[in-house]
């Protein structure tokens, strides 16, 4: 892969990326591109009767079909090799190697068997996920994370899957992103399961957390060769003015985005200001949770996008007030590199047991189209240079970063919003299933290249 491009992507001649041991990959999840999703005895998941919902998701979109990775994921990762990366992030579809009962799916089983024992050959370090979001359906119809004993059979799949993966994964993950199962799926319904109660995102919260911490011992007995983390997206906020209203509404946002998932990881208690943000929506602990919450990480992954300008609501909150002339991508999101920067070297701040650090996604949508075999994504090329940077300049502030995910290999089913946004380094054409790499595919192909040149001299 060249591209005339490709140099405006590479970051600073004394960024940690070049380093030969810094992890560059790519990532993915299971119900964004497998599809496939009654094939081999795979159950329905919270994500299947959701995007089934009328008026869930964009133009009624599903992820029935997705990307058919779960028949074409061969050649997808003759795409992967293409671009010379280190890794590769992907997550397993709990309904696919389950039943009801517990009991194990073999032909889902070996399906991501498959896959992994080819990232093993090509070279590849396996990051994967137990928990991107799609939840069997026959749990959501018993309470779901709103049920305590979804944590316990979260564990339940993680002893299973850790047993018999082991020995194929690199670094285990047990959640993608509570933050997002719990607010977006249980406070604003824009998720699934689509529930709107701000108590029972709490409550969820909670039951996701505990069921990380139950996971933990678990997956290093299993597979002690691999290392065990989660996976949390953090924003980035600004005051809309320097008044104490303003600064305090910013702290505030920070806290429930931020403070609300990793104060419990790395300090065993949730932020007291979570519940001035939302009083009287304090969930049911039980004796000991906090402690298993708190079970010893060997990495954490870091998700980040944008920067949210806010300002006091005049009451106990924030009101978000968008920047206006800053650049931004199609899903509306400011471009802003420094907030990543900004946060991880705060996070080492405040955080004195903060282990080593993934970047595990980061990536931007853009409304990208084949035009005579080429999808020119400049702006992609640009974001990712920006955050590259950003990300070095944490770790010469002395933030221990270990490697970065670029969001996403394939464009995707992108939640509520269908298939209209386009994350991927590779374009996809839903209605033929043809992938076209990107420019900026060609770009980081280049980088590699040059990466590993760079580093056998």
């Amino acid at each position: 892969m060249n591209s005339p491009l490709a140099e405006s992507l590479f970051p600073s001649a004394d960024s940690g990326f070049w380093q030969p041991d810094f992890l560059l990959g790519a990532a993915t999840a299971s119900y964004q591109i497998e599809g496939a999703a009654h094939a081999d005895g795979r159950l329905p998941s919270i994500w299947d009767t959701y995007s089934h919902t009328p008026g869930k998701v964009l133009n009624g979109d599903n992820g029935d079909v997705a990307c058919d990775h779960y028949h074409r994921w061969e050649s997808d990762f003759e795409l992967l090799s293409q671009l010379g990366l280190d890794g590769y992030r992907l997550s397993i579809a709990w309904p696919r190697v389950m039943d009801a009962q517990g009991r194990p799916n073999p032909k889902g089983i070996d399906f991501y068997k498959r896959l992994l024992d080819r990232l093993q050959e090509q070279g590849l370090q396996r990051f994967v996920t137990l928990y991107h979001w799609d939840l069997p359906q026959y749990l959501e119809d018993r309470g779901g994370w709103l049920n305590r004993d979804t944590a316990y059979r979260f564990a339940e799949y993680a002893d299973l899957m850790s047993r018999e993966l082991s020995g194929r994964v690199t670094a285990w993950s047990t959640l993608n992103e509570p933050w997002c199962s719990a607010m977006l799926g249980y406070a604003e319904g824009a998720h699934a399961p689509g529930r709107k109660n701000r108590r029972y995102a709490l409550q969820a919260m909670h039951h996701l957390l505990l069921g990380h911490g139950l996971a933990v011992p678990l997956l290093r007995r299993n597979d002690p060769g691999a290392q065990v983390g989660i996976v949390a997206n953090v924003g980035k906020s600004s005051p809309q003015t320097d008044s104490p209203a303003d600064r305090r509404a910013a702290e505030l946002f920070e806290v429930q985005h931020n403070a609300w998932v990793l104060d419990p990881l790395l300090k065993g208690s949730y932020p007291a200001a979570m519940f001035e943000l939302y009083p009287g929506t304090e969930p049911l602990i039980l004796e000991g949770d906090m402690a298993v919450i708190a079970s010893r990480l060997d990495y954490l992954g870091i998700n980040y996008y944008f920067r949210s300008n806010v300002e006091s609501d005049g009451k106990h909150g924030y009101t978000e007030v968008p920047l206006p002339g800053v650049e931004r991508t199609q899903m509306g999101w400011e471009v802003y590199p420094n907030g990543l920067r900004d946060l991880l070297i705060g996070f080492r701040r405040d955080y004195p047991t903060l282990p080593p650090i993934y970047i595990t996604e980061n990536g931007m949508a853009s409304d990208d189209k084949v035009v005579d075999g080429v999808v020119d994504d400049a702006q992609r090329i640009s974001f990712l240079k920006r955050h590259f940077n950003a990300v070095s300049e944490a770790m010469k502030a002395g933030v221990d970063v270990r490697g970065y995910f670029v969001w996403s290999l394939l464009d995707n089913f992108e939640w509520a919003y269908g298939y209209e946004r386009r994350f991927g380094l590779v374009h996809v054409d839903y209605a033929t299933q043809f992938r076209t790499p990107k420019n900026s595919a060609h770009a980081l192909a280049a980088f590699t290249a040059a990466r590993k040149r760079r580093n056998t001299l």
